[in-house]
């Protein structure tokens, strides 16, 4: 997708219109290409950038939660591979690929690991096709999460995924996006009910706090983007439900598995964050 100079793009400026692939309004902002913007990509219009600049401006560490998260990915994903013996993954809203995406990742640790990416913006997979020809076991598909017959009956997810072997399903950066009427909670179970012994769910919220960096962010975020919902650790908890949780539990992002001995104490905005890892018995 060429959407013109990178110092058009820096200003949030244009002076044409931008041209959007079939089935996309460029002057609606969408999640995934927020999400791309926030992460300096090239992947998204005025409207995104103008979403992405009032973000940081109510939240000026927000670049910095989002690295976070795609730091927490890469170790969920290195564990399902290396220690789990994962090799199939189901990534729910994977947005834009950017860089240290889940198949980068997988497939370091083991090539033949196959992948679907699951957006429902439209935008999705035609970039994601660009970026992963020649790739014969990563596909990207557009469907609604919410979804769970529509996701797992895509005839491009079953041409690659083995439904009766286990598989990871990543719910990363996502559900915060669900009300509570989309029965967020029930969409898991619904995946995890489909999904055989030993499959594992790697899932994530922003959590609920006093903490004004949250309540600024939540309240943001529903401005903008028109949904936002922050839970509090029982409610994130729920989400694993009937699965034994991965060590060391439902976590701060930097406390699960960190590379490096963590800074103490945590920075305000490290607290938004809290996720885990957990087992289908």
């Amino acid at each position: 997708m060429s959407l013109g100079s990178s110092s058009a793009w820096a200003s949030g400026e244009w002076s044409h219109e931008e041209w959007a692939p079939p089935g996309v309004d460029p002057s609606t902002p969408s999640v995934a290409r927020v999400h791309d913007a926030l992460l300096g990509g090239m992947e998204n219009f005025a409207a995104d950038r103008s979403v992405a600049r009032r973000l940081r401006e109510a939240v000026p560490e927000i670049v910095d939660l989002v690295w976070c998260d795609r730091a927490f990915v890469g170790r969920v994903v290195d564990h399902l591979v290396r220690e789990a013996g994962v090799r199939q993954f189901v990534d729910l809203g994977a947005g834009l690929p950017t860089i240290e995406n889940t198949h980068e990742v997988a497939q370091f640790a083991d090539p033949s690991t196959r992948v679907v990416y699951v957006d429902v913006d439209p935008s999705v997979e035609p970039h994601a096709r660009a970026i992963l020809k020649g790739n014969p076991h990563v596909v990207a598909v557009t469907e609604d999460a919410r979804d769970v017959a529509a996701v797992l009956g895509n005839p491009e997810l079953r041409r690659l995924i083995d439904l009766s072997r286990p598989v990871a399903v990543l719910a990363i950066g996502l559900l915060h996006l669900f009300p509570d009427q989309d029965d967020p909670h029930g969409i898991v179970r619904r995946y995890m009910d489909a999904l055989p012994s030993g499959s594992h769910l790697a899932a994530s919220n922003m959590l609920a706090s006093a903490n004004p960096k949250a309540q600024a962010l939540e309240a943001m975020l529903r401005v903008t983007m028109g949904t936002g919902h922050f839970r509090s650790r029982e409610e994130i908890g729920r989400f694993f439900d009937g699965l034994e949780l991965v060590e060391p539990g439902l976590v701060r992002f930097p406390e699960w598995r960190p590379d490096d001995r963590l800074p103490h104490p945590p920075a305000a905005w490290e607290e938004l964050l809290l996720g885990g890892v957990a087992r289908k018995p």
